[in-house]
């Protein structure tokens, strides 16, 4: 493993929590390709999603649903482990407003698998914690 990806761990840690809440349609293409390699893959909830359109449009997807709205603001917890090419970390929903502002409404493990320019060549996200139902 090049030490690179080491040494920029939290950066790309950093970039990936902050590309779920970019409202620029063209800046948050821009960060998924320099994210994620060309055939970099995403699994989540059963789902797959793939290269560079495919991840694009699932990140827009997410923050139409989730931040656009309002409700919610993404975050990480700032506990990241890195094993060789792998990078494990939690991503969070929390509430932006009302009674439970700022409190956790949803949490997901992420595990990253990296290519030799630190770039994502799978994802998965793994729910530790469910939205409650509506």
């Amino acid at each position: 493993m090049p030490q690179t990806i080491v040494t920029d761990v939290d950066q790309i840690v950093q970039r990936y929590v902050a590309v779920w809440s970019e409202p620029d349609t063209t800046e948050r293409r821009r960060a998924v390709a320099e994210l994620w390699a060309p055939d970099g893959v995403e699994f989540v909830e059963g789902t797959r999603f793939r290269g560079h359109d495919g991840l694009a449009d699932r990140v827009a997807e997410a923050y139409g649903l989730f931040v656009a709205s309002g409700e919610y603001h993404i975050t990480g917890d700032n506990h990241v482990t890195v094993h060789d090419d792998v990078v494990v970390f939690t991503i969070q929903l929390t509430y932006a407003n009302g009674p439970h502002a700022d409190e956790l409404a949803w949490a997901a493990r992420v595990f990253l698998v990296l290519d030799d320019d630190g770039r994502i060549l799978q994802d998965y996200h793994l729910t530790v914690q469910p939205l409650p139902e509506a």
